[in-house]
């Protein structure tokens, strides 16, 4: 059911595209999602088209009452990985996303303490790769402890 979104004034096609693909993959019908989100039908079928722009607020809203985890997908999305967006936002994935990107400024920030003043942007891709890696033994870890216990 996803259409082509049109370039328009004020319209960012990335958000357009995502909030189309969560819309439409929601078990909801529009008019619900319509409803839930305080939005006129028409005016989700203009966002949907991608001929209507959006706010930050309602990108959140309409994200949520799709049962997509909003704020993770929508930073994903605006940080130029809709692809991963898209796949994620109906996934287990999106959720873990959704709550690591909650979690991790604050405990960053906590744990870092005082050498929160030391960080240097050019690490940041150098740690993303470190926090992958510790991220997969985390999981493998986790994953054979459950098998285990079966």
């Amino acid at each position: 059911m996803h259409m082509e979104i049109a370039e328009r004034p004020g319209v960012d096609p990335v958000l357009a595209r995502t909030l189309a693909k969560a819309i439409d993959g929601s078990s909801k019908a529009r008019r619900t999602i319509a409803r839930e989100t305080g939005l006129h039908k028409d005016a989700l079928l203009g966002v949907i088209r991608g001929t209507r722009p959006v706010t930050t607020e309602e990108a959140l809203r309409l994200l949520s009452a799709s049962g997509v985890p909003s704020k993770g997908i929508l930073a994903l999305a605006l940080a130029g990985h809709e692809e991963l967006a898209s796949e994620w936002m109906h996934q287990d994935m999106g959720q873990f996303w959704d709550e690591l990107f909650r979690a991790l400024p604050a405990t960053l920030a906590e744990t870092l303490g005082e050498d929160l003043q030391e960080i240097r942007p050019r690490w940041a891709v150098g740690t993303s790769r470190l926090v992958a890696k510790l991220l997969v033994e985390h999981v493998r870890d986790v994953i054979n402890r459950d098998l285990s216990t079966r």
